[in-house]
């Protein structure tokens, strides 16, 4: 790419400012400026002089995907478009590409495995795209889609290793630097690297003192060790709930831009997501999927100084069950110890139930979950075995929920999860 300049030289980068800001133009009409929401409250728990959200959550089609994926496809051929595209995704990167294929009257195919949930392959359907179901893990979908690519003329447009992808991922940087020109920080979550170097080069170009810090969840956390290296490293496994950043590595674009932009990577843990995932929605009002709150964990950990500085925090998406999401919000809750577990043992059902149900609420907690237990060989014959669940402003408060409940007749508290 290199802004279309023939007479580039070989050791220009793969994609340059000037080849954002002609992503930007190309794709201004289709996907929206999302809002920098600033924090007080994120900015006190991290030590941050400000925070600010770059909500990409409100993007077309739920992520940043769409910028990238639009980008690539606005610059086909007519015979090109004529051929048609495909890809191999069963998330974000799907949904971008079957929309950009609408908007531009392009053909597209979607690749999924077998293990992809009914709903998001309806989602991507309701784009306009063919799916196309492959293979029993990710990557047997996207072996296959090269293999039907190279066979049909079909253009194959990757998620993350493609320079026009890369640009038009990159016009989130440019918004940053009109939305928050006093940046000092940036934290963006690293899957496959196309993000955050889009990103990075717009900060880099702009000032070079601005702090790129890419965060992986600590199950998929490879691009510490590359960078360390200074050559692409490969996890055998991953393992982890950001189910959207869990690449196994960077390939040659995006490493190649990373080891130029980005001056730190950290990872946290899977908890610390589902913490940062409880808060976004608790206290920015923001559903966040685990890999769009990623950056958010490591902002509010203790591996990361951020003291005085200005901090931006790209939230990449927020397409996430809501099952899931309450799932995540529960972990979330209990890893902040506002949430505990507990094992009842009741005389006199159900009497007892009412209770306990009583001594919650008039302690100003709130019960989640209180339902009969399946009895075990250790449990007193003569007892109902109850589990429950409570939200609490803290641990401190939790504690004394259960010594309440400890000391009701007929009441025992076998065991608690409350740390």
């Amino acid at each position: 790419m290199n802004g279309g300049d023939a007479a580039s030289g070989a050791d220009d980068p793969p994609v340059t400012l000037a080849d954002v800001e002609a992503a930007r133009e190309r794709i201004a009409d289709v996907v929206h400026r999302t809002p920098l929401d600033t924090s007080r409250t994120f900015a006190e728990m991290s030590g941050a002089a400000s925070v600010g959200l770059k909500l990409e959550t409100v993007q077309r089609t739920g992520s940043f995907k769409i910028r990238g994926a639009y980008n690539r496809m606005a610059q086909l051929s007519a015979a090109e478009r004529e051929a048609g595209v495909i890809t191999a995704s069963a998330g974000n990167h799907a949904q971008g590409v079957a929309l950009a294929g609408d908007l531009l009257g392009i053909e597209t195919t979607i690749v999924v495995p077998e293990i992809t949930p009914a709903a998001k392959i309806e989602a991507t359907r309701g784009y306009g795209a063919a799916v196309v179901v492959e293979g029993d893990i990710y990557e047997r979908s996207y072996e296959y889609a090269l293999e039907r690519a190279a066979e049909t003329g079909e253009t194959f447009v990757h998620p993350f290793d493609d320079e026009a992808v890369v640009a038009g991922q990159g016009t989130i940087g440019l918004e940053l630097r009109e939305q928050f020109p006093e940046i000092d920080t940036v934290l963006v979550s690293i899957g496959g690297g196309g993000l955050i170097g889009g990103i990075g080069t717009v900060l880099k170009a702009i000032d070079p003192e601005t702090r790129v810090i890419g965060v992986q969840p600590e199950g998929a956390a490879h691009a510490k060790p590359s960078l360390e290296a200074d050559e692409i490293r490969q996890l055998d496994t991953v393992d982890t709930v950001a189910e959207g950043i869990a690449d196994a590595r960077m390939l040659e674009t995006t490493f190649e831009i990373a080891r130029e932009v980005v001056d730190d990577a950290v990872s946290v843990s899977d908890r610390e997501i589902a913490a940062a995932v409880t808060l976004l929605a608790e206290r920015a009002k923001t559903v966040a999927e685990a890999a769009g709150a990623t950056p958010l964990a490591a902002a509010l950990s203790d591996d990361l100084d951020l003291e005085g500085d200005r901090v931006a925090v790209v939230v990449s998406g927020g397409n996430v069950d809501l099952t899931d999401h309450a799932e995540l919000t529960r972990t979330g809750l209990h890893e902040l110890g506002r949430y505990a577990e507990a094992r009842l043992a009741l005389a006199g059902w159900p009497t007892a139930v009412g209770t306990v149900v009583e001594t919650v609420e008039s302690e100003g907690a709130e019960l989640d979950v209180l339902e009969r237990a399946r009895r075990t060989a250790v449990d007193d014959p003569n007892r109902t075995p109850v589990t429950i669940g409570l939200a609490g402003s803290g641990p401190a408060h939790l504690a004394g929920v259960f010594e309440e409940l400890a000391a009701l007749e007929g009441v025992s508290v076998v065991e608690r999860s409350l740390e």
